[in-house]
């Protein structure tokens, strides 16, 4: 069964920011629709835990974003996202 990601206005705004300054429009939007179906398919497996309690990370470079999970009515909603620096990029 599939969940609805759901972008909160603060972080839609944040990658449209990314996507405008930058010289790597393809790989941002490739980056934003792999997470999309990743969090689609599998949100409570994806990413690492964060100590507040529904909050999740997920690296997707160039991309990374905060999330939280809905499990009741499966629902993931993208926090925030946030560009990776290209050095931190080569250590994954």
């Amino acid at each position: 069964m599939k969940w609805t990601v759901l972008w909160k206005p603060d972080s839609e705004g944040d990658l449209a920011d990314l996507w405008v300054d930058s010289d790597e429009k393809p790989a941002i939007t490739a980056a934003a629709n792999r997470i999309d179906v990743q969090l689609r398919r599998d949100p409570l497996n994806t990413g690492e835990s964060r100590e507040v309690e529904q909050d999740r990370v997920y690296f997707d470079p160039p991309l990374g974003v905060l999330f939280t999970v809905d499990e009741l009515d499966r629902k993931v909603f993208v926090e925030r996202v946030w560009r990776i620096p290209s050095d931190e990029q080569d250590e994954n």
